[in-house]
């Protein structure tokens, strides 16, 4: 399990407990035992969830066996490498814990609302819904939803997750293919500049302001009135003269789009 990389590696030992502060020494037992490390943080990193960063473990680990070798008391007659595992693994259940930000009771919350839904989704052979499993875990339906959105906490994931690895130097993460729904997808931008080019082409500056402003900002009639300082009546009417120009422009053009 451990590949010694210094041949005497028990004369290290009696040196490094002489004189403690001898970092090059420390130095050739933590490179010695490193592949411990390694090995322990595979395992505990094969049994946790997607997003926790193998690399961060390993470096909780190194710590851990730092702590051990500067505690470690050779004349007790026990193997270093009993002794270290535990602490090795100690800093590294440290470490998750110190990135696990979800409460204990979150978890305990989210355990409870799983197992009611998997047991009720078994009697009644179908996916149940919020008032069945709230029967199911005999309480109301309001304190249900309200355990159902805190235990929701716990489904939250990190955006430097690995997506999926590439053969680039960079790997593609779950923030790089999250959807802006925020943001205006930029083929419909360009479609609505074209159709308001072709829309107020041939329109004067009043009458192209009218169809921009009620059309593409959504102003009522009388806030483009003010906006153009015309009545509102005065803006409906020529709201309903550019919009039956319009028609017959596009009657008449229709050969050339069907043509398309």
């Amino acid at each position: 399990m451990v590949t010694r990389v210094h041949e005497d590696i028990g004369s290290v030992w009696v040196e490094f407990k002489k004189d403690l502060e001898n970092q090059t020494l420390r130095n050739i037992l933590i490179e010695n035992y490193l592949p411990l490390v390694r090995y322990n943080a595979e395992r505990v990193w094969s049994k946790l969830p997607d997003g926790v960063d193998l690399n961060d473990l390993m470096s909780a680990g190194v710590f851990g066996l730092i702590d051990a070798i500067e505690a470690f008391d050779m004349e007790r007659g026990v193997k270093f490498e009993t002794y270290c595992v535990p602490r090795i693994r100690g800093a590294m259940l440290d470490e998750l814990r110190t990135m696990d930000w979800v409460p204990r009771l979150v978890r305990s919350k989210a355990s409870k609302v799983e197992a009611a839904r998997k047991e009720a989704e078994a009697e009644l052979g179908r996916p149940p819904s919020d008032s069945e499993v709230a029967q199911k875990l005999q309480m109301p339906l309001e304190e249900y939803e309200k355990m159902k959105a805190e235990a929701s906490a716990i489904n939250l994931v990190s955006l430097n997750k690995k997506w999926f690895e590439t053969d680039s130097y960079k790997d593609v993460r779950e923030i790089d293919i999250i959807e802006d729904t925020k943001g205006e997808d930029p083929t419909r931008v360009i479609q609505k500049r074209d159709v308001m080019k072709l829309v107020t082409k041939g329109l004067n500056r009043n009458e192209r302001l009218i169809i921009i402003l009620y059309y593409y900002e959504e102003l009522t009639m009388k806030e483009i009135g003010t906006t153009l300082g015309l009545s509102e009546s005065r803006v409906s009417q020529m709201h309903s003269s550019i919009v039956n120009r319009l028609k017959d422009q596009l009657g008449r053009r229709r050969p050339e789009f069907a043509a398309q």
